[in-house]
């Protein structure tokens, strides 16, 4: 076979292989319409009670679809809907709704809550109509715990909207507060038995593997670590971006973003070793990088994170952004876009300490640039030399190349600390590219992050 003709191939194989990947998130997407359109009413008569969810990393989601099925069980009929695709129409229309959210940053809104908090929040317009149930996701170690619930729930308070019952406050899953919202569902349905509430089930899996990956740095120790399925049960499917929940005895779950796929054979997760103020290790953290024995069995589950997989975005260049463990995230990205043979698209902000004790992946990285998956790589070690350079610094220093990527309809994927890294980066993106459309981004879920 000539060269033309090779060449030929290659291009029809590839092309094949892009349709493959379009044609698979068409499905799913399709799939997840049929399922919200199962949840409404089989005539125009019967008026749906709305569940609108805004989700950072998807647990506030995941909620509203429990949500929605229980109670279209129960014989209720249901609109499920993303907060930031909703309108005051909507509200309008509606004689019941159920706002499900979490917070993002300083008492933001999530990404797919923002147009809502923009557009619809700044309206005066009366709800007297409405009898709302607001449930507010959030972690209490932050500054603005629940923040944008509350703002939420008082700005339905002023427009006139009847409480259902009182907000209720999560802290970080706390099962106790989640049971409250069950109960008040039941009640919403006419039932006194609790709602059927489907939730995957822990499982056990087998720590495998545990090293450490950056001795000697000036940082806390991270760990690479990898578990199987106990007892030999079949490896669970998830996808790039996709987190697993960790049960904590006595305390509420932890996640972390996993950052291998599959095909892999394993669950990888890449965790740093925390420790209190009186030196004592973090339960969670502890428990995985120091007290779980070698083939000794935690407690897991896998989480889908709809905001942060690629879905759409699985044919456009990719900018991944992200500091210290939030490699994990962009790891299990890269490794998608290595087995889909994606040359030249994606491009690699990276952000850590020291060079010498805080590559990590350095041979992983490096081999994905010699194929050709990883277009560019910038990274930037914080305690190397006498400036601090961070992601955010590396990135407005690639200002122009940010803007002709991101006119190419590149997606942006942000993974790591909220603190500092996240909100420097957000915002040289809007001095770079403009707010409009870093907002036009968020809306096409072209920006999306997952940050802790």
């Amino acid at each position: 076979m000539n060269r033309v003709a090779w060449a030929l191939a290659l291009v029809l194989i590839y092309a094949a292989l892009c349709l493959a990947v379009s044609v698979r998130a068409q499905r799913r997407r399709k799939l997840a319409q049929a399922q919200a359109a199962a949840l409404l009413p089989a005539s125009d008569a019967e008026q749906p009670l709305l569940v609108l969810h805004a989700s950072q990393t998807g647990s506030a989601e995941e909620i509203a679809w429990a949500t929605a099925r229980a109670l279209h069980l129960a014989g209720l009929p249901v609109r499920l809907l993303a907060m930031g695709d909703a309108t005051l129409a909507d509200l309008q229309a509606a004689s019941h709704a159920l706002f499900i959210t979490s917070t993002y940053g300083e008492g933001d809104a999530p990404d797919n809550g923002a147009r809502f908090a923009r557009d619809v929040m700044a309206g005066t317009a009366s709800l007297a109509h409405l009898r709302v149930g607001v449930l507010a996701l959030g972690d209490s170690t932050y500054t603005h715990f629940c923040g944008f619930g509350r703002l939420l729930d008082g700005w339905l308070k002023a427009r006139g909207a009847e409480a259902l019952f009182e907000r209720i406050e999560v802290d970080r899953g706390d099962e106790q507060a989640l049971a409250l919202w069950r109960q008040r569902l039941s009640h919403l349905a006419g039932t006194a038995e609790m709602l059927d509430w489907q939730a995957a089930a822990f499982a056990p899996w087998q720590l495998m593997e545990r090293r450490l990956l950056n001795p000697g740095s000036q940082g806390g120790p991270v760990f690479h670590l990898e578990f199987a399925p106990a007892d030999g049960a079949p490896l669970p499917d998830w996808e790039a971006g996709d987190l697993v929940q960790l049960e904590v005895a006595g305390d509420a779950p932890r996640e972390y973003t996993i950052s291998s796929l599959p095909g892999d054979g394993r669950l990888h997760l890449m965790v740093r070793q925390s420790r209190r103020a009186d030196g004592s290790l973090g339960l969670a953290s502890g428990l995985l990088t120091e007290g779980l024995a070698m083939r000794a069995t935690a407690s897991l589950r896998i989480r889908s994170h709809r905001n942060f997989r690629i879905g759409a975005n699985a044919n456009r260049p990719l900018i991944l952004i992200g500091n210290g463990t939030g490699l994990a995230g962009l790891r299990a990205h890269l490794k998608a876009l290595a087995a889909r043979g994606r040359p030249n698209k994606a491009w690699l902000i990276y952000g850590e300490r020291q060079a010498a004790h805080d590559a990590h992946y350095a041979r992983e990285i490096e081999a994905w640039q010699h194929k050709g998956v990883l277009a560019r790589v910038d990274r930037c070690f914080s305690r190397d030399g006498d400036a601090h350079r961070y992601v955010q610094d590396a990135l407005s220093d690639a200002r122009e190349t940010l803007a002709c990527w991101a006119a190419k309809g590149a997606a942006i994927y942000v993974c790591g600390s909220l603190q500092g890294m996240a909100g420097g980066v957000d915002t040289v993106l809007r001095e770079a590219l403009g707010a409009e459309q870093i907002d036009a981004l968020i809306a096409q879920s072209r920006y999306q992050r997952d940050v802790y």
